[in-house]
């Protein structure tokens, strides 16, 4: 069986200057500008439903790409930068349901992690076909100690075709999946001796 891979471009760094945004997917070979995003802070988006594709996300904003089982997918970052915050990656998805379109769909329903960015690469051979809403997020944590994370997020939209059956899961709301003093959340990197880091939000899809 052939296995939907998704490459997110989210490594870490030590520079802490300049915001970024994830503003191009890449599918197969072609890409497409998304428009421009400041980051949201923790006080702003964490229980807010802004929290699922960032502030003025709307329903059918962009394409909706059509991939088979097999096919990698990336997120590029505007203007050829960076990722100039330490900080954590995640990849979420959400099933839209049967009966709506993911061009109308809201993200108000169940979510799943599926990648993070301890993992190298993930391969969710079992995503069963349908559409869905991909989340791609960076979490900047050179502020977090102050309560001032900075939450870099884009959603874009995608159509899955190929064999599936598995289940998806541990499933989450958006907002939910994180609180304001989650260890992952406000986190002190610059104390003298920072904790090791935990990473928020539920366990990533083990695609049973």
């Amino acid at each position: 069986m052939k296995s939907l891979s998704i490459l997110a471009l989210v490594a870490t760094s030590l520079i802490i200057e300049g915001y970024y945004i994830f503003n191009r997917p890449i599918v197969r070979i072609y890409s497409q500008k998304q428009q421009l995003l400041q980051p949201s802070f923790t006080a702003d988006v964490v229980n807010s439903n802004d929290m699922r594709c960032n502030k003025g996300a709307k329903p059918g904003s962009t394409k909706t790409y059509t991939i088979e089982a097999g096919d990698k997918i990336g997120f590029k970052l505007f203007n050829n930068e960076f990722i100039e915050h330490p900080g954590s990656g995640f990849v979420y998805m959400s099933k839209s349901p049967d009966s709506t379109p993911v061009s109308s769909y809201d993200g108000s329903g169940d979510w799943f992690k599926l990648w993070e960015a301890e993992c190298a690469e993930a391969h969710p051979s079992k995503t069963g076909t349908g559409e869905y809403l991909v989340r791609v997020e960076h979490i900047g944590l050179h502020e977090a100690e102050k309560r001032k994370a900075q939450f870099y997020i884009e959603c874009y939209e995608l159509k899955i075709n190929g064999a599936g059956g598995g289940t998806p899961g541990p499933l989450v709301k958006i907002p939910g999946i994180y609180k304001a003093d989650d260890p992952g959340i406000r986190y002190n990197k610059w104390a003298a001796n920072p904790p090791p880091y935990v990473m928020p939000g539920p366990k990533v899809w083990d695609l049973s």
